[in-house]
């Protein structure tokens, strides 16, 4: 009746499918799927949602046999409008060339959200007509004809066979017309059950569709740590891959998934003492309260650098790549930094630095100590010279490494401060973030990240063609096996010749 074959125009719905059928005997018919949906099976319904249409219907509705289908028409004008296709949680594919869309038919975030609309109560477990049917376990099979996974088949069994679940996931080729071409993200999946209730079934998909789609097509609220506890009690806490969930259902906001796995480990920990969590969260509440929360990264970058300034006696500083001028504003608060100048490629940036620093409103004697101006660090600049240090903190990875050295030659060769402090990422440290997938840089503008060798080898050949001595500090907790999480480069100024050219 609905294929995923078809072609896709500009401007027309998404369309995205799904089935569950179940069987029965005649003392207990499989029509009873009408009831715990609460949608008879002899008609076709019609649902409106915030980006289309949902559409319930029965392929086949007997006692021994009933499939339920539900397919979802999405407006993708609509979809765009309302979202934008921007923001945290946003839907980065279904904006994607704004109004034409390459996967129409793969079951996303919106399938999850029309299936909690449209089988409200048969997922939570009602039903009035016949309040016997939600409690029992009956042979189920889901059918999702095209649902992207990132992370393949393996996560796809890795995410339901733990519930009970026997799964037949098929990858879908790029093109059956190109076999060489390999398969694409999409899978066929299959899920048959005997164990599962139907509400269980509909709250594993609800839960675990947009995680293997790793995307959400709206703003992903603290209300949603809410949504997610509820939806996955009685499952979720004793899930092996309880962490990946529950990351990549709030779109991979730390705070928010901070917050649901510390409230998982109170359900654990009630269910372990065989007591209530208001109990022990009270407890931990009053062992805890005193305790001061960690240091973000950013403030250990900041004082870090600003120890090292000290240190080498500076007065005079030029924030290179100063952004939104964070560092520029923990320098002003330091009277011992007689002159801080910040410099951006990006006008909005600057923009955003001067409100930031509120410059207009600013008295007269500390507005003469700072100054904003616009340059790009792969020029030489005169007006950079004569400083007695150069930051640049989380710059250099966001330049092509055939850029580099027109920077370095800018840095060190041109304008040679007495001190440069360069910082970076560490990509040894990645795995460390249990919230960024294997194989991804940090931010999606960098270029690049170096392992600790790596960064030693440039700063090294850096110092060495310009004549500087560089040594190098950690920034952030430094773990034994992969080191810390930004690793700093301090060049000092050996050589006072001319450096030579890059």
């Amino acid at each position: 009746m609905y294929g995923t074959e078809n072609v896709h125009p500009a401007g027309e719905a998404l369309r995205m499918f799904l089935t569950i059928t179940t069987t029965g005997t005649p003392e207990r018919p499989a029509t009873d799927l009408g009831y715990l949906l609460h949608k008879h099976p002899d008609k076709a319904q019609a649902f409106s949602t915030s980006y289309g249409t949902a559409h319930v219907l029965y392929p086949e509705a007997e006692a021994g046999r009933c499939t339920a289908a539900l397919l979802l028409e999405v407006d993708a004008v609509a979809l765009v409008r309302r979202g934008k296709g921007k923001g945290r949680g946003g839907a980065p594919d279904a904006a994607l060339a704004q109004y034409v869309n390459d996967r129409p038919y793969a079951a996303s975030s919106l399938l999850a959200v029309a299936l909690s609309g449209v089988f409200s109560s048969a997922m939570k477990g009602v039903c009035n007509a016949r309040p016997e049917l939600p409690g029992q376990a009956r042979p189920l099979r889901v059918e999702v004809p095209a649902l992207p996974a990132r992370g393949g088949p393996d996560l796809v069994r890795k995410l339901f066979e733990p519930l009970g679940w026997t799964v037949t996931v098929e990858p879908v080729p790029l093109d059956t017309e190109f076999p060489d071409w390999g398969d694409s993200r999409y899978v066929r999946l299959v899920l048959e059950s005997d164990t599962l209730t139907l509400a269980e079934a509909l709250r594993h998909l609800y839960v675990l569709l947009p995680v293997l789609d790793d995307a959400k097509h709206y703003w992903v609220a603290p209300d949603e740590v809410d949504k997610l506890l509820r939806v996955g009690e009685g499952w979720l806490p004793g899930h092996p891959e309880q962490r990946l969930i529950i990351s990549r259902y709030l779109s991979r906001r730390w705070s928010l998934t901070r917050q649901a796995t510390e409230r998982l480990e109170l359900v654990r920990l009630a269910e372990t003492d065989d007591s209530e969590v208001e109990e022990i969260d009270n407890a931990v509440e009053a062992e805890t309260e005193t305790e001061e929360k960690p240091t973000p990264l950013a403030v250990q970058r900041r004082e870090a650098i600003v120890t090292a300034l000290r240190q080498s006696k500076a007065a005079r500083v030029l924030d290179l790549g100063c952004g939104q001028g964070q560092l520029v504003q923990t320098l002003l608060k330091d009277p011992a930094f007689t002159e801080i100048v910040g410099v951006d490629v990006s006008m909005r940036a600057l923009t955003i630095a001067s409100r930031r620093l509120k410059l207009d409103r600013m008295g007269e004697r500390q507005a003469s100590r700072v100054q904003l101006f616009q340059g790009s660090l792969a020029y030489t600049d005169v007006r950079l010279k004569g400083y007695d240090a150069a930051v640049l903190s989380e710059v250099i990875e966001h330049l092509d490494l055939p850029r580099l050295p027109a920077l370095e030659y800018a840095v060190f060769g041109s304008a040679r401060p007495r001190t440069v402090l360069v910082t970076t990422p560490n990509v040894e440290y990645n795995v460390r973030w249990e919230s960024l997938p294997a194989g991804h840089v940090r931010h999606g503008d960098h270029r690049f990240e170096w392992t600790r060798a790596e960064f030693r080898a440039w700063a090294e050949a850096v110092a060495e063609r310009h004549g500087y001595g560089v040594a190098f500090e950690p920034v952030g907790p430094d773990d034994p096996e992969v080191g810390p999480p930004t690793q700093m480069a301090v060049f000092t100024l050996t050589a006072p010749k001319e450096a030579k050219a890059a």
